[in-house]
Parts: C-alpha cells; structure tokens; sequence
C-alpha cells in the first residue's frame, strides 16, 4: 500500500504575479467548488512566507472548503519583492493585495490572516469593504504605546551580515527566541511564554525566510506594530471571526474582548492547538452564507 503525499491531497502551485514593486510570489490551490465557494486569501505572520500556510489550506480542504485559496508572500517577505516605501504601513499592504486581486480577476473574497497578516486583512476589510465577504483574524492587538515604542525599536533589528557568518546564528536564535519570550528581546521570567517550541524543521524553515528577506523582513513587522487595530476596525463591516488558540499569546487573546466591542458583526473562538480545529471553526464560519 502506497500513502498519499500531501500535495496528491491537495495539488499547491506556487506563481508570480507581476505588481509595480516586481514579482509578488504566492502559493495557491485551484477552486473546486465550480464557483460555489468565494476565493479565500490567506495571509501570513512576520517574518515568514506563505510556506507556513500550506498545513493549513491542507487541513481547510480536509474540512471541506473547496474554493480557490491564494497564499501571497506579503512584499518584504519570502520571494515577493520589497515595498517601494522604506516605511510602509498596513494600508500600503491591503493595497498591495488588492492588486494582487485584481490582477488575478478576483472581485470578493474570504480573508483570513494570522498576526501580521491579521492586521492586513482588517485593513483590506476596512478600506475595501465591498470586496470583502467575510473575515477571520488569528491574532491581533493595538499594543500599549510604551510596548509599541520598544517593540518598533528593538524587535526588528538590522544585523549586518559578518566575515565569520555570526549573523546565520544571530537569524537562528532570533526565530527560536520568539518562541521562548515575547517581546523576544526581554529575557527573563516574566516575559516567558508558555508555549510548545517549533521543531527544528519549522526553526529552520522560518531562519531561512528571514535569510531570504534580510534587507527588508523588518519592514512588515514595523507596519503591524505601529497599526491601530482597533480604530481600523469599527471601518469592518464584513461579518468576522476573531480565534483563540489556547496557546496564542495571552495578550493577544485578551484583545478579543475588546475587539467584539468594536466590530459591527463580530463573533469569538476559542480553539485547541493544530491545523485540524482551527481549519474545522474557519470552514464552517465562511459556508455560513452564500457568495
């Protein structure tokens, strides 16, 4: 008996579509659902690539979800090209999708984004709400103002390349750190997490993305830190899902409670840890109504 790779499940392309900042780089599965089902963005969190959203589109399909699922690397990121802007904010990103959409023909689609990503698609959300049917947020906040100036100060950090390559460790021990505090930068017990750490594999892919994206991964996470997600919200109008995975940041997990005070059609999930449930919750939250 032979098992059936991931991608005999479901067939993930990877394609370039042509923006004026260069080649926007995306992974993408075909839409199976004869157009019954909306085309669903997925957008990633910093510093990573669309690479991290395979498991998931993997586990949506398993759920049931069979419309198209377009995974971009947001620009800076992965192999898509770097903003035109030396600051760029969120607005400048959900622009950026949104001509990534038109220059894929789409008109309406689901969108869900996870941390940075997240706060792309409020923005989407809010700035073009007629494009948008419904909306899923995975992890996202307005950060107090004295954390927000640390964070925009120290998370990001250029770190020039050296002769004796202590900048491939420094990238290493950059991505493991986050998994052990946030912010990264603040080492000690009160800034620990308790969360599980990546393997090795997931610690090395997402190294390499910050490798590929050297000159520019920063460039995102400044954009997230400085947006002002609630006020972005009260422009949402699309009905929106707002997660809670047991082992996301409590402070991020705190933010729902407001965030639902702010939203205009706003609903909670709390989930446990995998693929499997939150493709469960996001699959049954956008069949809900019609395209």
């Amino acid at each position: 008996m032979t098992s059936s790779t991931p991608d005999t499940i479901l067939p993930i392309e990877r394609a370039f579509v042509p923006l004026a900042e260069g080649q926007l780089h995306l992974r993408r599965s075909a839409d199976q659902s004869g157009g019954a089902q909306a085309p669903l963005l997925l957008l990633h969190a910093s510093p990573a690539s669309s690479w991290f959203m395979q498991g998931l589109m993997r586990a949506l399909n398993a759920a049931g979800h069979k419309g198209a699922m377009i995974a971009p690397d947001t620009l800076g990121n992965g192999d898509s090209a770097p903003p035109i802007q030396d600051r760029p904010d969120i607005a400048y990103f959900a622009e950026s999708m949104a001509r990534m959409a038109d220059a894929l023909g789409l008109e309406r689609v689901d969108l869900y984004g996870t941390h940075t990503g997240a706060r792309i698609a409020c923005e989407f959300a809010a700035r073009f709400p007629d494009r948008t049917r419904r909306l899923v947020l995975d992890g996202i906040t307005e950060y107090p103002a004295d954390l927000r100036a640390e964070v925009i100060a120290h998370y990001a950090p250029r770190v020039e390349p050296d002769a004796y390559g202590r900048h491939l460790i420094w990238a290493f021990n950059f991505c493991r750190d986050q998994a052990l505090y946030f912010p990264h930068f603040k080492q000690d017990g009160e800034h620990r997490l308790n969360v599980p750490m990546p393997s090795p594999e997931i610690l090395h892919r997402i190294t390499l993305d910050v490798l590929k994206s050297w000159d520019t991964y920063s460039r995102p996470y400044i954009a997230a830190f400085e947006y002002d997600a609630f006020t972005r919200m009260a422009h949402v109008q699309a009905p929106t899902l707002l997660l809670k995975p047991e082992q996301e940041l409590a402070l991020l997990n705190a933010s729902v409670a407001r965030a639902l005070q702010i939203l205009t059609n706003g609903r909670e999930a709390s989930l446990p840890p995998g693929d499997a449930a939150k493709a469960g919750c996001i699959h049954a939250f956008l069949k809900e109504a019609a395209r």
